[in-house]
């Protein structure tokens, strides 16, 4: 049978309409069109909330419906009725003629070191990969033992381990790139063990509780294809030729390791190694970044700001939402919103707070969050990647040292906040950073850098013009949040390697590639394609 995959697009219905009833309305659509085509099965595509009127909220559907195609079948036709043509998104490389002298080694487990990892693996490059932190079971287990303890590891923590910053998460897979193999990383995360709905949500999401078994399953995939993966193994050092061409990487100031090429998947919170690169002469520039604080509502109060009395309807789940503002001086927005979900410890060095946020997968918890985020250009800072490093850090030692130390939090009311008082006791708003009890409460225009505070004011008040209650005196605020993105971008060549390095290649989020968990991935994959366009598979 001749069959095609044809995408219906725009199909609109109440909240209370089931899948059936969609795929009947997209059947029709072909129908109608008088294309010589024969709907067989449907499925859905992509399914969004429309929730710009209240009274009405909306499910828009886009259904792919697999046809039998007939005699005489015009394929530009399609067009005309707003259909689509939709073909498979598979990996097709041609295997390059150079041989690697060594195995490839990724530094880095996050997304983008593992989709390289598992794509380099999978064609028989038998990679080798290092990783700081812990595997998931200790990481989790190091994460318990520091809310409890209060002792940090710097080396596995909510920042350093396998699955990288972005397992403790709401584990969102949406990115603004308009890239085919987007579609290729929500299959392989399917495949690892992520629900079936990130294939069609517009906004999917796993959880931190599925990422968790997620990264473990991507790490028995890697080894059975023939990698290697070892934890609490740190990069400290990278040995040249007499051409710029990468060597050796020494790991834990002791081992040597040989290798054809390095792939540079650090993450965004990696400073000790970025100042190592630094030293070598590895070309890298600051980059814009931003910081800001961690807001908390109760999350019934933003479920009914957004969907009134459709809130808590089974069909639509938690509401998110996504606010910028611009003060005509810089932009504020809120970045990584977590519904139902907390705000938990983050900090990778000792003797500083930083701030972020997470949600399992069902985002049942009490509170909804997000990051409200502030611009920081580089005449903040002093405009070099040591000042632009050095600035987080000092505003991290600063809530540190607001907290009271031993890494509790300084928070704040968002009433006091704009009030300039020391904040009275959250009343209907709880903080839930490090389990809901290690906060001191803080005047925030006493200690917060001066730009930083006047932008969050102006932010609020235009939020709450877009959500009502968004500014509400309740609200709680928790601060520093500094790591939404690195500070700075590792240059890079057409063929994705570090300038005068051919076989050194910076990766992701780290590299300032990339600004979340697919784009990461996207970015690992397409560095592992470079680099096996360029070297034929390890023997």
């Amino acid at each position: 049978m001749n069959t095609i995959s044809v995408l219906v697009k725009d199909i609109s219905s109440s909240l209370n309409v089931g899948e059936d009833d969609i795929f009947i309305a997209a059947k029709k659509k072909i129908i109608k069109s008088g294309l010589n085509i024969r709907p067989l099965s449907c499925s859905v595509y992509k399914r969004s909330v429309d929730a710009r009127k209240k009274n009405d909220i909306r499910l828009v559907y886009s259904v792919l419906v697999e046809c039998e195609r007939g005699t005489g079948f015009d394929a530009e036709m399609l067009e005309k009725y707003s259909f689509s043509l939709i073909e498979k998104n598979d990996i097709s490389i041609k295997t390059g003629d150079k041989d690697m002298c060594e195995r490839p080694l990724i530094v880095g487990m996050g997304p983008a070191g593992i989709f390289c990892a598992l794509l380099l693996a999978e064609h028989g490059y038998k990679p080798i990969v290092i990783e700081r932190g812990d595997d998931v079971d200790t990481r989790l287990r190091k994460k318990e033992e520091f809310y409890n303890t209060h002792i940090l590891d710097t080396e596995s923590n909510i920042q350093f381990g396998a699955g990288g910053a972005g397992t403790f998460s709401d584990g969102k897979l949406v990115t603004r790139i308009n890239d085919p193999l987007c579609n290729y990383v929500l299959r392989v995360m399917h495949e690892l063990g992520a629900p079936a709905e990130i294939l069609y949500k517009a906004k999917p999401h796993v959880g931190t509780d599925r990422l968790l078994s997620l990264v473990k399953e991507a790490d028995k995939r890697i080894r059975e294809l023939g990698g290697e993966i070892y934890y609490r193994t740190r990069l400290d050092d990278i040995r040249f030729d007499s051409c710029g061409r990468v060597v050796s990487a020494t790991v834990n100031n002791t081992e040597s390791i040989p290798c054809g090429c390095i792939v540079l998947c650090l993450g965004h919170s990696a400073r000790d190694t970025y100042l190592m690169l630094r030293n070598k002469d590895i070309c890298m520039m600051p980059k814009p970044f931003s910081v800001g604080v961690r807001i908390e509502h109760l999350r019934e109060d933003i479920d009914r700001a957004l969907y009134g009395d459709f809130a808590f309807h089974p069909a639509l789940g938690p509401a998110e939402y996504n606010l910028s503002h611009n003060t005509k001086k810089r932009g504020v927005y809120t970045f990584c919103m977590c519904p139902g979900g907390e705000v938990v410890a983050a900090a990778s060095e000792e003797n500083t707070v930083v701030v972020n946020g997470m949600s399992n997968f069902a985002r049942d918890g009490v509170n909804s969050n997000c990051a409200v985020a502030v611009s920081v250009f580089e005449s903040d800072h002093g405009g070099t990647i040591e000042s632009a490093i050095e600035f987080q850090r000092k505003l991290e030692q600063l809530a540190y040292s607001e907290g009271g130390g031993n890494y509790s939090v300084p928070v704040t009311t968002v009433g006091d906040f704009f009030e300039k008082n020391k904040s009275s006791a959250p009343s209907r708003v709880k903080p839930t950073y490090m389990n809901g009890d290690n906060y001191r409460l803080s005047n925030f225009f006493s200690f917060m850098p001066r730009f930083i505070y006047d932008s969050l004011c102006d932010g609020l008040s235009s939020f709450d013009k877009k959500i009502n209650g968004f500014a509400s005196s309740d609200a709680v605020l928790s601060a520093f949040e500094t790591r939404t993105s690195a500070p700075l971008r590792i240059v890079r060549d057409d063929k994705r390697a570090a300038l005068g390095h051919d076989n050194l290649y910076p990766c992701g989020e780290g590299a300032g590639y990339a600004g979340g968990i697919t784009s990461a991935a996207l970015d690992g994959i397409k560095t592992a394609i470079s680099i096996i366009e360029k070297y034929r598979p390890i023997a």
